[in-house]
């Protein structure tokens, strides 16, 4: 018999702050439909009932969840002038050897195929990051220009580490920054005048 976890001492917000945690490695590591309230309230040592307490619902537990994993949009913040570079060095330090798959972008793989995780997923993704990055760019198509930054920021995580593809993950650190550099500032200044 598995042994339960200890009692937690009764603190809301730690007990709030432990029960985000313990979802956010479950549906990292199990997807939506592959983890239950009572699992994740185990592992944060609290009572499923606890958990709908606190959240009302599995689907409200994951929307919060997913604001916690995707709350950190910095990354668009600061000189335009450096987004390219900082862009492709984040995903080069994120999916370079060694390196973990982070539990945001996990979340978004495992959690992907429920249609409601999907949809609360989109809403996320679009709020903090794609209407962010849309309103630093200029010119014309700058909504799909964003998209497709942030398709290839998560398409290069897949492939380079989740998949594997040999010729990403064996790629020079410092050439494969060049050329994602050279992608995120073509999408940045767009189409010519």
């Amino acid at each position: 018999m598995a042994s339960t976890p200890p009692k937690r001492a009764r603190n809301a917000a730690a007990t709030r702050d432990a029960i985000l945690h313990s979802a956010l490695a479950a549906f990292s590591h199990h997807g939506y439909d592959g983890i239950g309230v009572r699992e994740i309230a185990r592992t944060a040592g609290v009572t499923g009932v606890l958990v709908n307490r606190y959240f009302g619902s599995k689907e409200e537990l994951f929307s919060a969840v997913v604001e916690l994993a995707f709350a950190d949009n910095s990354l668009f913040g600061g000189d335009l002038a450096l987004l390219a570079q900082r862009l492709a060095s984040r995903i080069v330090t994120k999916t370079k050897k060694g390196a973990e798959p982070t539990d945001s972008f996990l979340l978004l793989l495992r959690s992907a195929p429920h249609p409601r995780a999907a949809e609360i997923l989109r809403d996320s993704i679009a709020r903090h990051f794609e209407r962010p990055l849309k309103a630093t760019l200029q010119g014309p198509r700058a909504s799909e220009r964003a998209a497709v930054m942030l398709a290839l920021f998560a398409g290069l995580q897949l492939l380079r580490r989740v998949i594997g593809s040999k010729a990403l993950a064996d790629a020079n650190n410092a050439s494969l920054f060049d050329d994602l550099a050279a992608m995120f500032q073509s999408l940045i200044d767009g189409p010519a005048a």
